[in-house]
């Protein structure tokens, strides 16, 4: 009997040695006895991808894309699924048989993935704040729409560059109100919403936790963080102590790997081996 052909995966980023994508695939494929897949990372930047897209060959399922390639790539692909292109990130690249590339996102995925694991039974959200206006902010109004809420408030450190993300608002037909992280509205905003998902950079957001000390929050007011390195971060454990609920930063990371997972091999992803797979990288690197 002939052996499967093996076939490949990886991570693309600059920088991306970071990355825990490694550990969540290739814990699923040992889970899923898919001892023929294998899964690298490749550092690449945005001038490079083109390029490396090109040596591509049959053995390739597909890629995960991390910063700064989520943009890019979506004039690389031969096809944009509609969500993706709504959004206007791509996360994922997938390698048709016939040699297409299809672009698609989980990140929206991740989100809606994280946000429902934690909220209290019955809960039904109305509210959001989104901090930052990046690619990540952009998945989030999306997610966001998917929960039901779909008039968000996003908070930028400069208004002038929220220009991609009300791009992309306008075409998934959502609303938000946009304010600079420094105006006075801010601290009352952030300890009355429902949900609030931060999409800064490392230590990016710890400035806010001074709008949380001394108040009390609901319990079903939730915090996701979509940092997944140093946890908990301070904005973080400030929600926590003032009472709401945390979504994790691993949670996204693992739910849109999940979904990825999915779209590249074809089966359902084994999110509780992957979980435990990233939780002890994460301790590993503590």
């Amino acid at each position: 009997m002939t052996a499967p052909a093996p076939r490949r995966a990886a991570v693309l980023g600059h920088p991306v040695a970071h990355s825990l994508s490694p550990v969540l695939h290739r814990a699923a494929y040992t889970e899923l006895g898919l001892q023929d897949w294998e899964y690298q990372r490749h550092d690449v930047d945005t001038d490079e991808l083109a390029g490396f897209l090109a040596t591509l060959d049959d053995s390739w399922a597909g890629l995960s894309l991390t910063m700064p390639l989520k943009h890019v790539s979506l004039t690389l692909a031969d096809h944009v699924e509609p969500l993706a292109e709504v959004v206007g990130a791509v996360n994922t690249l997938l390698r048709s048989a016939g040699g297409l590339l299809i672009g698609a996102n989980t990140d929206v995925y991740g989100i809606v993935a994280s946000l429902r694991e934690v909220l209290p039974p019955g809960a039904q959200p109305r509210s959001a704040v989104v901090v930052g206006a990046g690619a990540t902010a952009s998945s989030t109004l999306a997610a966001l729409g998917e929960l039901g809420i779909h008039d968000p408030l996003v908070l930028a450190r400069s208004l002038s560059r929220t220009g991609p993300v009300r791009v992309a608002a306008s075409r998934m037909g959502v609303e938000p109100e946009f304010l600079a992280l420094d105006a006075r509205q801010v601290p009352d905003r952030l300890r009355t919403a429902d949900i609030v998902v931060l999409t800064l950079p490392e230590g990016a957001a710890d400035p806010l936790t001074e709008h949380l000390a001394g108040h009390t929050l609901r319990p079903d007011q939730v915090l996701l963080d979509v940092v997944y390195a140093g946890w908990p971060t301070m904005m973080a454990a400030a929600w926590s102590q003032a009472g709401g609920v945390i979504a994790p930063g691993y949670l996204m990371l693992l739910h849109q790997a999940g979904e990825q997972v999915r779209l590249m091999t074809g089966y359902e992803a084994p999110v509780e081996a992957m979980c435990e797979a990233l939780l002890a990288a994460l301790a590993a690197r503590v």
